[in-house]
Order: structure tokens, then sequence, then C-alpha cells
């Protein structure tokens, strides 16, 4: 009993305090229907189509917005990947890497009805490997992917915060 009255007056002081969360200020510059394009990369054609699946996922999930075909979208987000990396980030005792972190640099270009603007968007992902291992295409395509949707996230970030300084002006 006790745990949900806890629960419910913190309900009511969120609500009550104006609360919105990320997505309805992003969604405000995006608008309800986007579309994507995703640059193949022809040094790395595997990591686009990852890439695209994880730009795809964070606009329906994070947006709350649509995916339509170019023509009838709000904002056009176009994706290039400009940098992967995967450095070592940790070793064992015995000198063998057991910890790497993948790098992702996206240059996106969001395009809408009134204006265009270009995002660096970074992520970072660690995983670890067995000791004197290889890096597998499952852990890299993993590490990829999971990098990629940190870089969309920061991108997300950087809309909201452009929706919300619209919903102050």
């Amino acid at each position: 009993m006790r745990v949900s009255l806890v629960f419910l007056l913190i309900l009511l002081f969120i609500s009550g305090c104006g609360y919105k969360p990320s997505s309805h200020y992003a969604k405000q510059v995006v608008g309800e229907k986007v579309s994507t394009q995703i640059l193949i990369s022809m040094r790395d054609p595997e990591n686009t189509v990852l890439i695209k699946d994880a730009v795809n996922e964070a606009v329906v999930s994070r947006f709350r917005s649509s995916l339509v075909d170019k023509i009838h979208s709000d904002t056009h987000l176009r994706i290039a990947i400009t940098k992967i990396k995967f450095s070592p980030l940790q070793y064992n005792r015995e000198g063998y890497i057991v910890t790497y972190r993948t790098y992702i640099v996206l240059n996106i270009l969001r395009t809408s009805a009134d204006k265009s603007q270009t995002y660096i968007s970074k992520g970072v992902y660690d995983f670890a490997i067995e000791p004197n291992a290889i890096i597998s295409d499952k852990a890299r395509f993993q590490a990829i992917k999971q990098s990629a949707q940190k870089a969309i996230d920061s991108f997300i970030a950087a809309v909201a915060s452009q929706g919300a300084m619209k919903g102050i002006k």
C-alpha cells in the first residue's frame, strides 16, 4: 500500500511539473513522417546494412515517428559512415587482448521543409573476447550495431535539445 502511494505521488509530481520525454521534443523538429537514406560504404557494405537497421529502429522507437518514402516525409535523414574503428581496450596478464572498443562516426544530414542541418554523431561500444582469439563476424556486427545505436542516440539528443529550445522561444 505504501509503495503504491509513493509511486502515485512521484507520478503526480513528475506530471505536475511539466515533464516531457525527449521524444516529444525531437518529434517537434523531425515531424510525424521520416525517411532515411544510408550511403553505402564501398569499403564495408555489410556494416551499412546493420546501421540502416539501427537507424530505422531508432526512428520508430525513439522519435515515435513512422518511416515513409522521401516524397511523403516531413524530414529526410541522409546518413554516411565516416569512420569505424576497433581498438584494444584491455589486456590480460599474458598480454592478450580481452576487451575491444568499437568507435563509429556518422555524418547525418537532416533535411526538412524549412532547413537542412548536418550533425556529426559518435558512438562507442566495448565488448570482450576470449584471450588469444580474433573478433568473430557475429561479435563485430553486434559491436557495430550497438555503437551505431549509441551514435543515433547522440543525434536524437541533439535534435531533442533543438526541439526544447524551439519550445522556449
